[in-house]
């Protein structure tokens, strides 16, 4: 596999890169690429311009990964504009460029999230489940659109809805630590809404079996087979860091506090990876607790 990643410097690409072969990673420097990968080999792409058909010289298959945070800076008109072109124009622009190709790539593995389904309480939600109707649910609709165009063109596609990714070096992990270090960890609302979440070696895997599996087309769950609510999340870890967890914070403080994207961090999604289960995906790490002490190990 000859394969190609968009987002190489970001979480996921930093994680995805070393488990291919021969990598083309894409970004807008390839001396900030270098400076985060290594010698690898570097393609330069602004994904505020089209694409250049020569980008795909040589690829059989791309990772798309870019795309702004959702959870830096506050939610305002023109930050949720941003979240919206970078991952729908910028994916239309790549399928464009994919189009363009005398002789495209073969197969297309683009980014997507559980905020597809919006909040649906305890609902099993597979690949089948209908949309939501927030902010993020129409930006998951409309970038997978836009990823699913390339199947005009012969292009194989396979969208992953991404849940809450773990892991030691980015996402939202770090982040949560801290507090919870201090004994200050606490559910987020009432703590009932479910977190479909998984480990970003897991999520790695995903990709790649995907990618190597022409049998797999269209939405994918990213998320580990068991989700959880908030409570249980927040007692699991507590537990493994040997600490109390004795400050919840409602929810009109955490909207008081980031706003509209507190909507977000209440939600519940209760997310079943069917479709790359039955395709023989074996996850590495199915169970919160196991995934949590690999994560807090030395």
């Amino acid at each position: 596999m000859k394969a190609l990643v968009t987002g190489s410097t970001g979480f996921v690409g930093t994680h995805l890169i070393p488990r291919l072969e021969r990598p083309i990673a894409v970004g807008r420097s390839q001396e900030k690429i270098r400076q985060r990968l290594g010698e690898v080999e570097a393609r330069v792409w602004n994904p505020g311009q089209n694409v250049d058909p020569a980008l795909f010289r040589g690829v059989d298959t791309v990772f798309h990964l870019a795309g702004e945070s959702v959870f830096q800076g506050r939610w305002n008109p023109a930050r949720k504009a941003e979240i919206r072109k970078s991952r729908v124009e910028t994916t239309r622009r790549l399928v464009d460029g994919m189009a363009a190709c005398p002789l495209p790539p073969k197969t297309l593995i683009c980014s997507s999230a559980i905020g597809y389904y919006g909040d649906r309480g305890a609902e099993k939600l597979n690949e089948s489940a209908a949309p939501g109707h927030d902010f993020l649910a129409e930006v998951c609709r409309a970038w997978e659109q836009e990823a699913l165009r390339a199947q005009e063109f012969g292009i194989r596609v396979v969208c992953v809805r991404t849940g809450v990714v773990l892991g030691k070096d980015g996402g939202a992990f770090p982040q949560m630590l801290p507090p919870f270090k201090m004994g200050f960890g606490g559910r987020l609302g009432n703590g009932r809404q479910y977190m479909s979440w998984i480990h970003i070696d897991d999520l790695v895997g995903i990709m790649l079996h995907a990618a190597t599996h022409d049998s797999v087309s269209g939405p994918v769950n990213g998320t580990a087979p068991e989700a959880v609510t908030n409570s249980e999340f927040t007692k699991i870890l507590a537990g493994a860091l040997h600490r109390p967890a004795l400050l919840p914070v409602p929810g009109f403080v955490l909207k008081l506090a980031v706003g509209e994207f507190a909507t977000v961090l209440l939600a519940s999604q209760r997310v079943i990876p069917e479709k790359i289960s039955q395709a023989g995906y074996q996850f590495v790490f199915p169970a919160l607790s196991t995934a949590l002490a690999n994560l807090l190990s030395p």
